[in-house]
């Protein structure tokens, strides 16, 4: 019997005027970026969350603490390798990623393919494997006043062998 596991990932990042912008390892240009401890990649934080939490073997924060100095200003790319080799180590191989980006602005739909790409690359998947979709909150709340990025979302892994 094939077994199958889901995860959600969430994650949230303050923007911050005159830094980098990178979402799904893609550099946005734009005058505001995310502020973080590591890049501040929201995409693929919680990409990384939701693998993490499909496997259960806890979360972004256990894995790279935030106090850690180790992961200072670190490439989320280099994360999300990081937690695709945990995934395959306790027995897992991903099955699609589906994320959805809640930003007020900038506009992203012309950075999504390349978003794709890289995500796919990184865990062994196709692209058709993986969905991004970039929505605004029409104004509304902390993201719609542009005080931040969020995103969301859910991983589907499968039991190796």
């Amino acid at each position: 019997m094939t077994s199958y596991r889901t995860g959600i990932g969430i994650d949230v990042h303050r923007l911050k005027k005159g830094a980098p912008m990178t979402l799904g390892g893609v550099q946005i240009p734009y005058e505001y970026g995310l502020s973080g401890h590591s890049d501040g990649d929201v995409l693929l934080h919680a990409v990384i969350d939701g693998f993490l939490g499909a496997a259960n073997i806890g979360d972004i924060g256990v894995h790279f603490p935030s106090d850690d100095l180790a992961y200072q200003g670190i490439s989320s790319e280099i994360l999300l390798k990081t937690a695709f080799d945990l995934i395959v180590a306790k027995g897992w191989k991903p099955v699609f990623v589906d994320a959805t980006i809640v930003a007020e602005k900038p506009r992203l739909a012309e950075f999504v393919p390349r978003m794709k790409l890289k995500i796919a690359r990184a865990v062994n998947l196709t692209r058709e494997d993986v969905s991004i979709k970039a929505t605004t909150t029409d104004g509304l709340g902390y993201i719609g006043r542009g005080e931040g990025i969020a995103c969301h979302a859910v991983i589907t892994i499968q039991r190796l062998g």
